[in-house]
């Protein structure tokens, strides 16, 4: 098997919990036999913390900690039930070693740092738990920073101090950056502050789709010009103003655009899978396998592998090791 895909962002774990069912027989975009037939190098599986009205509709009364917790040991019994075919990852290397076997490597990533609430000590608590690689918000304001909104006040909202706090210590441990859902702000606060290269692990480009959720051209550049990568977002709400379905050529689309303003190498893959409830085009992890012969058409082979694992695992390699 020829592993080339790197995926770095999905809901998952949270799909298996709403559904009480394991990786094997999960009834969303990904499932085990998915990953291990199509291709996958490495899938990044999100713990998403759920808040305020998120946390209603999931019925999730634990503390934002507790959730976190539990969304790990969710992902740590699904790594050893399944360890023949996919393996937990925390450095590179074990990708490569993984590959070399034929296994599918998963990365524990977190979305929304609203479980650090203020603790500097739990920014070292989830590096020891796997994690190495944290979206600082989701569409709360927390005790990093600000989300992005339509609001241009609000989204022009930066990291607050112990936002700046927290992403040195993320650079001293060894953990990416990811600004997917930061306000406008917060990107260029971590551009400063970061000394790594820091990632957008699951958005678009604003100049094809009005959506404060993604990036403008300068954003781009930015994020380019420090060496980070954008994954580009499946979702039709980040594609196309207004749109309810998915489709491949607006992927492209904004694979073509990101790769001109930011470069090639910043493109990279970012589903949003089983976190996104639209109609797609390619239906499922079976789809992506088969797009990613669409990429390699519309940018030749060479760069196709770029885009879909060797530009992610660049960044990976110089900030996680």
């Amino acid at each position: 098997m020829n592993r080339w895909t790197v995926d770095l962002h999905c809901d998952t774990l949270l799909k298996l919990q709403q559904h009480g069912c394991s990786l094997e027989d999960a009834p969303g975009h990904i499932c085990l036999d998915m990953l291990t037939d199509c291709g996958a190098l490495l899938q990044c599986f999100a713990a998403f913390i759920p808040m305020y009205d998120r946390a209603e509709k999931y019925r999730i009364t634990m503390s934002p900690w507790e959730f976190f917790q539990h969304q790990a040991a969710l992902f740590d019994w699904e790594m050893a039930r399944a360890s023949e075919r996919i393996r937990p990852v925390r450095s590179v290397g074990e990708i490569e070693e993984n590959a070399a076997h034929d296994r599918v490597s998963a990365l524990l990533t977190l979305e929304d740092g609203a479980c650090i609430d203020g603790k500097i000590e739990r920014v070292q608590a989830l590096y020891d738990a796997g994690v190495r690689l944290v979206t600082l918000t989701w569409n709360y304001e927390n005790s990093l920073g600000y989300p992005n909104s339509p609001d241009d006040a609000l989204h022009a909202k930066g990291l607050k101090p112990f936002g700046l706090e927290a992403v040195e210590e993320m650079n001293r441990l060894g953990m990416v950056v990811d600004v997917s859902h930061l306000s406008e702000g917060g990107f260029y606060d971590v551009a400063r502050v970061s000394k790594a290269p820091f990632v957008a692990s699951h958005s678009c480009a604003r100049s094809l789709c009005r959506h404060s959720r993604n990036l403008t051209d300068a954003q781009l550049r930015t994020l380019g010009d420090r060496g980070g990568v954008c994954g580009v977002n499946f979702y039709s709400a980040f594609l196309r103003d207004g749109a309810e379905h998915s489709t491949n050529d607006d992927i492209l689309r904004h694979m073509r655009h990101i790769a001109d303003k930011a470069g090639l190498e910043a493109l990279a893959l970012g589903s949003d899978f089983d976190g996104i409830d639209c109609r797609l085009e390619m239906e499922n992890y079976r789809g992506l396998s088969r797009f990613t012969e669409r990429i390699a058409d519309a940018f030749g082979y060479d760069a196709a592998e770029k885009i879909c694992s060797q530009n992610a695992l660049r960044v990976l390699r110089e900030v996680i090791g």
